[in-house]
């Protein structure tokens, strides 16, 4: 297995910095503003500066930071994330699939742990798994050398029209909301039918072969992701 350069200060809230910084930039990598950034980890707006100015200081800077045009990931930065990003997922996945832990704890188990793990123990985790593409939400697992496909899906929140679809993933950010999906059959792999869309922004669909009509709330069509079945 290739060895892997650490960056100098690879603490638990450097390693949260960077994994928020890779989901806010999508896949076009654009600049990250530290507004956006601070509400997405939940702190001040001056610690988010405070820490930017820190990576992007560093000897082997982890982030490309100019105030007023935001926050980009160095290549360094870039991998790490990637590497924290895969930790996590793969935990996520050993959690559910192994251990049979409830779909919406696996998030919060793996946040503690991804951190810390060794490589030996990853690469244990990846064989003993098969070396899964795909994380119990539906999420890409970046490969050991740091590639990561592209998804290509939109949000429920995008559909209009009438249409059947697949789910392609759903957000682990929410576990309440996480776990009334489960219950009402959202999952990966999943087939709706997507119906006209409420006046009160609502969402209404069916699933499978059922008729029954599910109405969903405009931030629970948010965290779900649908692709066209193939």
């Amino acid at each position: 297995m290739p060895a892997r350069r650490q960056p100098a200060a690879s603490t638990e809230s450097v390693d949260n910095y960077l994994k928020a910084i890779l989901a806010l930039s999508g896949p076009d990598e654009r600049r990250v503003s530290g507004t956006v950034l601070a509400a997405r980890l939940g702190v001040a707006p001056a610690s988010v500066t405070n820490m930017l100015q820190k990576l992007a200081a560093s000897k082997s800077p982890l982030v490309e930071y100019e105030r007023h045009r935001g926050v980009l990931l160095s290549p360094s930065g870039k991998r790490r994330a990637l590497e924290v990003l895969r930790h996590h997922r793969l935990i996520e996945t050993f959690l559910y699939e192994v251990l049979d832990y409830p779909i919406e704890e696996v998030h919060a188990e793996a946040e503690r742990l991804e951190h810390f793990i060794s490589e030996r123990f990853e690469e244990r985790i990846a064989a003993r798994l098969g070396n899964p593409k795909f994380d119990p939400h539906g999420h890409c697992i970046p490969a050991l050398d740091g590639k990561m496909p592209k998804q290509v899906s939109l949000s429920l929140t995008d559909v209009r029209e009438e249409g059947t679809f697949v789910v392609d993933s759903v957000s682990d950010w929410d576990a309440p909301l996480l776990k009334r999906l489960k219950a009402h059959g959202i999952a990966p792999g999943a087939r709706l039918r997507t119906r006209r869309r409420a006046s009160d922004g609502h969402c209404a669909v069916t699933l499978g072969n059922s008729s029954k009509i599910l109405r969903l709330s405009p931030d629970a069509a948010r965290a779900i992701r649908i692709s066209s079945p193939h």
